[in-house]
């Protein structure tokens, strides 16, 4: 028997959404984090390598979706 593996998550427990819909603790959308347990270990490492570090940036830059940091 092998013991469950615990899911990679970016969720720091602040848990509230902003007004454009992004989580102010780990910058996933309302959809991203429903979605999340059926992403693969793959999606799950993607996102958080790369889609929510450029979102972080942008939103802390104050810079809309889509635009460079």
């Amino acid at each position: 028997m092998t013991a469950a593996q615990p899911v990679l998550t970016p969720c720091i427990g602040v848990c509230t959404l902003d007004p454009a819909g992004y989580c102010d603790g780990c910058f996933r959308t309302g959809d991203e984090i429903a979605d999340w347990l059926s992403m693969s270990g793959t999606e799950r490492l993607h996102m958080m390598d790369v889609v929510l570090p450029d979102r972080e940036a942008r939103l802390v830059a104050g810079l809309p979706q889509g635009t460079s940091a």
